[in-house]
């Protein structure tokens, strides 16, 4: 029996009771941070040394140069080349779904020129560029993330940034074929088997060996997570991103196992995942609770799966739809499946998700993979202040400001003004000089 909870919105103390269930702070333990911290330290002292140093210690890799950690690009060619042919059109299908969608995300330069009185000539406008190399971080260990590659890489590349560079761990010395053909066909230029804080720590710094990058992006453990919170400000990072979550809207009507199926595609994640039921009928849920059940025992990572609906799943009962669509944005799900009839008219009712996902046949598992938009989102809530990775996140804007002789005078005399005001003589005197003139 799956011990999940039951919720009803309609019990006085269910608005104490959510909160404990979506509790969950991505708490700092201490012996990670002592150990991250040196490790990062060592990285930027030492390079590559280190570098090798942690990889064979962590990953029982017995290199003893960085040449033996990077992985040619022949070789990423070769592992796509090799890829029997169902695997290999599922990955450039999903590869040219990636690309196609995040090419309407391009932000474009520009600008305008004032024709006031007193400002004319002031041109003022907005400078596009891409960041010029980026670090790929793609875990590795207990499972291997090809469709992370091609999440992290595209974008960046539709963006404009120059290089990528991309670290995977390889745990006794085991590689992914398919990892190493989707970086191939997304186009990373540079491929080190070395993971964990010491492969953040390089990217970050910079070794005798492995560039240091803008921005690092993509998830990882523990050890990366508190690495990236590290190293934060010397370079730029996508998030910090918590637990997998979803969140399932229904209305009483999609076949339960479908919905159990999605509870499951989250839950096997980890168990900390989240994934939780509103619906308004409460029998319904009976039969989503049955169908839990009945597909558990089919699942190869069960044990996962029990512990996470265990730990923090849910199936609520809702007074209405519309109850359930404010209960949802006060949760800000990283995943949010509309499985109801008309979806398409609720979905401005949702102010807060990273991906919403419309209708019975829009499974998130088509998001995780092939459906277009970008699978790296916000979690834990942060949904409410923060969106999906993009082309955005590769790409910065740069203020452009040109102020005419003439306009000089209209404008300095308000800049002068404001700054004595703020107690700021020597930016008041700098506008004055140009009125002065």
């Amino acid at each position: 029996m799956i011990a999940i909870k039951r919720l009803n919105s309609s019990e006085p103390d269910f608005a104490t009771k959510l909160d404990r269930l979506l509790a969950f702070e991505a708490t700092q333990d201490e012996a990670i941070e002592r150990t991250v911290a040196a490790i990062l330290a060592d990285v930027k002292a030492r390079g590559d040394a280190a570098v090798i140093e942690y990889t064979q210690r962590f990953d029982g890799l017995q290199a003893h140069s960085m040449a033996a950690l990077e992985i040619p690009q022949p070789a990423l060619q070769a592992a796509l080349a090799e890829l029997p042919g169902e695997q290999r059109q599922a990955l450039e299908a999903a590869a040219s779904r990636v690309r196609d969608y995040h090419q309407r995300q391009t932000m474009y330069s520009w600008q305008y020129e004032e024709d006031g009185e007193h400002t004319r000539g002031t041109m003022l406008g907005q400078k596009i560029t891409p960041l010029d190399r980026v670090g790929l971080y793609v875990p590795g260990g207990k499972a291997s993330y090809p469709s992370s590659v091609l999440m992290n890489a595209i974008p960046a590349r539709v963006a404009g940034v120059g290089e990528l560079i991309m670290v995977v761990p390889t745990p006794a010395g085991e590689q992914n074929r398919l990892v190493l053909a989707a970086a191939a066909l997304a186009g990373v230029d540079r491929v080190f088997t070395i993971g964990g804080a010491q492969a953040v720590a390089a990217l970050a710094y910079g070794t005798q060996t492995v560039p240091q990058v803008d921005k690092i992006v993509g998830p990882g453990n523990a050890y990366v997570a508190a690495a990236k919170r590290r190293v934060f400000g010397v370079v730029g990072i996508d998030m910090v991103a918590g637990p997998s979550e979803i969140l399932v809207i229904c209305d009483g009507h999609t076949d339960p196992e479908w919905v159990a199926m999605d509870l499951f595609s989250q839950a096997e994640h980890d168990e900390l995942a989240q994934s939780l039921l509103l619906c308004p009928d409460a029998a319904y849920i009976e039969r989503v609770a049955a169908a839990l059940e009945r597909l558990l025992p089919s699942m190869p990572r069960q044990q996962v799966i029990r512990a996470a609906l265990e730990n923090r799943g849910a199936l609520i009962q809702v007074r209405d739809l519309d109850e359930a669509c404010r209960i949802a944005n006060r949760i800000a799900p990283e995943h949010l499946e509309l499985s109801i009839e008309d979806a398409d008219a609720w979905v401005d009712k949702i102010d807060h998700a990273g991906a919403i996902f419309i209708g019975r046949y829009t499974s998130e598992s088509l998001g995780d993979y092939c459906a277009g938009p970008n699978h790296v989102l916000p979690t834990a809530g942060s949904a409410r202040f923060s969106s999906p990775l993009g082309v955005y996140d590769f790409q910065k804007r740069s203020s452009l400001i040109r102020v005419s002789q003439a306009a000089s005078k209209t404008l300095g005399r308000i800049a002068a003004t404001l700054a004595y005001g703020e107690g700021l003589p020597a930016h008041a005197r700098s506008a004055e000089y140009r009125i002065e003139s």
